[in-house]
């Protein structure tokens, strides 16, 4: 017999008409689809949100000389014929290692919204939430042994990563900045005191769950504060710790909350944690658009540049993806105050990492802001890049608590950016 593919067993249902719902051909519908494994280049992410949406025209997709730069300047680099902003010195020796998709297209120009879209690569809707790239590897990337978050986002977020219909305990765990311990992990109590409240506690629960087990094991109470115990008592948890490290090595990242975050994500990915989202705040530069994105650079540039050379020195680059993206760009003409407002119609994002070809740009813009981007790149296929980079099947299709089925990604793999195509 052939093998059973997904694609033959749905058609074999559609033939057989009602006996799609019987428990054989539910176990077969299982078996089905489950795919062979294969090696995955990557094991985690690393996300570096620019909360505000950055301007594409002072960052990954200079104009200079052209009348939508408005007199911002670019800086070559270290890959022959390609230019980054001003303000990205030490980002532009490690470009090798980096490829820029300068095509980026949504179809939301809102803060929200656009956050939502970028993050989970589908546009909101009032009936589901879909789950963020680092819920998607989370639930689909085991890591046995990893006793802390293996979804981690830090610093603050308006708008966090959502574990959506796989379930809030795929939801991205919160800290601040690494400079200080992590916020609720230390008990005031004496070992001994501590011990006993729990023994009262597990008391107290017994009898409340006596007549309503489903609804309090639906909770999901017991696994949390199971989880919660294990992350306090646990020698992974000194990997938000980052003045465990050299120095120089945090001298390399900036002496910023964004620099310290990103030098606890690279802590964080050697434990086991699946995805590490670091916020950058403050791109929203509707006025005085030059000197506030100049302020930003000085913390990304020095942070991004460390993380690339960092993992790339302790030979994690290639099991680590590394993404730079906000929720869209700035629009090419500036406005009367100087500054540049929302623009979704071809912004960048810079891409690195496991099986992501590094040294590529993807798509063009146009220099007199007016024409659509050549070669243009829809959020999906963002998404599909990276879970595919992840080894994760982009096209398999859940079902939600409320019956509909969707699947992770509704877009194509960027093949100029894999590796090995």
């Amino acid at each position: 017999m052939e093998p059973l593919t997904r694609r033959r067993f749905a058609g074999t249902a559609t033939l057989a008409g009602a006996t799609w719902l019987t428990p054989i051909s539910q176990m077969l519908a299982r078996a089905a689809d489950v795919k062979p494994a294969r090696h995955a280049t990557a094991q985690s992410v690393i996300i570096l949100w620019m909360q505000g949406g950055p301007s594409q025209l002072e960052t990954f997709d200079p104009h200079p000389g052209t009348t939508i730069a408005g007199g911002s300047k670019a800086i070559d680099t270290a890959l022959k014929g390609v230019q980054l902003g001003d303000g990205f010195g030490r980002l532009a020796e490690q470009l090798e290692h980096i490829s820029l998709v300068r095509s980026v297209m949504s179809k939301e120009g809102d803060h929200e919204r656009g956050t939502t879209t970028i993050k989970s690569g589908f546009r909101p809707d009032p009936t589901i939430v879909y789950p963020s790239i680092g819920a998607i590897a989370t639930h689909e990337l085991p890591a046995a042994g990893c006793d802390i978050p293996r979804h981690v986002s830090i610093l603050s977020s308006q708008w966090p990563a959502r574990g959506g219909f796989l379930g809030d305990q795929f939801d991205a765990f919160r800290t601040d900045d690494p400079a200080g311990a992590v916020p609720d992990t230390q008990s005031f109590l004496t070992p001994e005191r501590d011990s006993d409240r729990l023994k009262h506690l597990d008391v107290l629960e017994a009898s409340f769950a006596k007549g309503r087990s489903r609804r309090v094991d639906a909770t999901l109470h017991k696994e949390t504060l199971a989880d919660a115990r294990k992350m306090m008592t646990s020698e992974q948890l000194k990997a938000f710790d980052v003045s465990k490290e050299p120095l120089a090595v945090r001298k390399l990242y900036g002496d910023s909350p964004f620099g310290r975050g990103c030098l606890a994500a690279r802590r964080l990915i050697e434990v086991g944690v699946r995805c590490v989202e670091v916020n950058l705040t403050g791109w929203d530069t509707h006025i005085n658009n030059h000197a506030f994105t100049a302020s930003q650079m000085k913390i990304l540039d020095p942070a991004f540049a460390a993380l690339i050379q960092d993992l790339h020195t302790r030979k994690l680059l290639d099991k680590t993806i590394v993404l730079c993206a906000g929720e869209f760009g700035r629009t090419p003409r500036m406005n009367p105050t100087g500054g540049r407002d929302h623009w979704p119609s071809g912004f960048s994002v810079a891409l690195a990492g496991g099986g992501i070809r590094g040294g590529q740009i993807i798509g063009e813009t146009d220099p007199e802001g007016k024409a659509k981007p050549k070669d243009p790149v829809e959020v999906g296929d963002l998404h599909a890049t990276i879970l595919k980079s992840l080894g994760i099947d982009f096209e398999k299709v859940s079902q939600t608590p409320i019956g509909r089925t969707v699947k992770f990604a509704e877009g194509e793999p960027i093949e100029k950016l894999l590796v090995g195509k």
